[in-house]
């Protein structure tokens, strides 16, 4: 039987693949990174803690917490704006043709600009220049204290802060305080402003000091003396009269003149003498705007504070221990002798063998009390010796005393007392004691 050529076929094809050498290996192709996905955060998502334990609650919250932090690993596409077309060259005029007018912007729909032009001319936006702040300020003046809002009391705040003559008689708070019922008075030329009754600020126009001419009646053909004031604040005359004269008002041309921001007047209340009505005049050479500060409200303020004062001075008093059964008017004395006195830690007050110089009632803080005691040591050497030594004996708390006995008998402090921390005082010394004492028994 004859044998097929098949599979002699493929017997020599084996052999002969058997023999070929292996086809050469191919480089795998590089894979190419998204530019919308963070590969950090993703390797740090992936690697998060929980993910590959067997706990069925750690794995739970591990996936909450993948699913939670998934879309952060997407970054979010930069949105371009459109690019902006560049403006066409102007063109240039024709020869002999009338050059045309730039077309103003039309500012019809603005409502910033109306705005604007109602208030005057004031910018709304960005810092405004003296004259703008001038003439808001000169508005809000014209308002009665009680009309302003808040924001116009503070405006009204700052300015005055801004004034030197200001700042130097009133404190921060007070001048707050003053600054919720200052007015603007309005002067016309050749007027007379008398300044006993108040604190003046001239915020528009010019004025002049109004000074004394004197004259002698006697002897006609001496010269006349004017005296000019060196400061507007107050205007005394330096010389007194030695004969019988007559005063007449005069206006010297060489009076210093006084302009924008500048004071006279008092804060005090003074009465209304003539010669002091006089002392605190100018008179406007043009209109003037006038800021006032009644001397009546600064006089009601300190009167205010002092109330305050003494209603802390005798609730500090009645609160300590040997004050409890005093009357009130003793108490009241006191109150007129008392001044407040800060100490810092670790102050020593007084040492023990001398006289305290002053009663204290402490308001604020705590002091110790040492004891000097002599004790015996036996060091090395076997010869007993004296040490003196400072020894613990307590605390002085707040709302506590001490130096009455000391100030009163004039006999030495047992006790070494020292600030523990901060400490408060209410003193009284001992010499405004004994002068208060010594005018009592008179």
């Amino acid at each position: 039987m004859p044998k097929s050529p098949l599979p002699e076929a493929i017997l020599s094809h084996m052999v002969a693949i058997s023999n070929l050498p292996p086809p050469p290996p191919r480089s795998i192709p590089s894979l190419k990174m998204s530019k919308l996905i963070d590969y950090g955060q993703l390797n740090a998502l992936c690697h998060r803690r929980g993910l590959h334990q067997r706990n069925l609650r750690n794995i739970l919250s591990a996936h909450n917490m993948f699913i939670k932090e998934y879309p952060k690993i997407f970054l979010k596409k930069k949105t371009k704006l459109p690019k902006l077309f560049e403006e066409e060259g102007k063109r240039k005029p024709a020869e002999g043709t009338e050059e045309s007018q730039p077309q103003q912007p039309d500012d019809s729909h603005n409502v910033a600009i109306h705005v604007k032009k109602e208030h005057g001319g004031l910018t709304l936006y960005g810092p405004k220049k003296s004259e703008e702040q001038l003439t808001e300020f000169l508005a809000i003046l014209k308002k009665l204290p009680i009309h302003r809002t808040p924001s116009e009391h503070n405006a009204v705040w700052k300015m005055l802060k801004k004034i030197p003559d200001l700042t130097s008689q009133l404190i921060d708070e007070h001048l707050k305080i003053l600054s919720k019922s200052v007015i603007s008075e309005t002067w016309i030329k050749g007027s007379t402003v008398v300044g006993n009754d108040g604190f003046y600020v001239i915020l528009k126009g010019v004025a002049r000091p109004r000074t004394q001419m004197y004259k002698n009646l006697i002897e006609e053909n001496e010269p006349t003396a004017s005296f000019i004031p060196q400061n507007f604040h107050s205007f005394a005359f330096s010389e007194e009269l030695r004969d019988s004269v007559v005063s007449a008002m005069h206006i010297p041309s060489c009076d210093p003149v006084l302009g924008q921001w500048s004071t006279f007047g008092t804060l005090e209340v003074t009465a209304k003498i003539e010669s002091e009505t006089k002392a605190y005049s100018v008179v406007t050479e043009e209109d003037c705007e006038i800021l006032k500060i009644p001397a009546k409200n600064c006089a009601k303020l300190k009167s205010e504070k002092t109330k305050l004062e003494n209603k802390r001075k005798v609730k500090l008093i009645l609160k300590c221990p040997y004050y409890k059964e005093w009357p009130t008017l003793s108490i009241y004395e006191l109150v007129a002798l008392i001044k407040w006195k800060t100490f810092p830690p670790g102050h020593v007050i007084v040492e023990s063998g001398n006289i305290i110089s002053f009663v204290a009632y402490i308001n604020s803080g705590y002091c110790k009390i040492y004891r000097n005691i002599v004790g015996l040591s036996k060091p090395q050497s076997k010869k007993v010796k004296k040490v003196q030594k400072l020894v613990y004996m307590g605390t002085l708390q707040e709302k506590e005393s001490f130096g009455e006995i000391s100030v009163l008998l004039q006999v030495p402090f047992t006790c070494t007392v020292v600030t523990g921390n901060g400490v408060e005082m209410a003193i009284i010394e001992d010499k405004d004691l004994f002068d208060r004492v010594e005018c009592l028994t008179c």
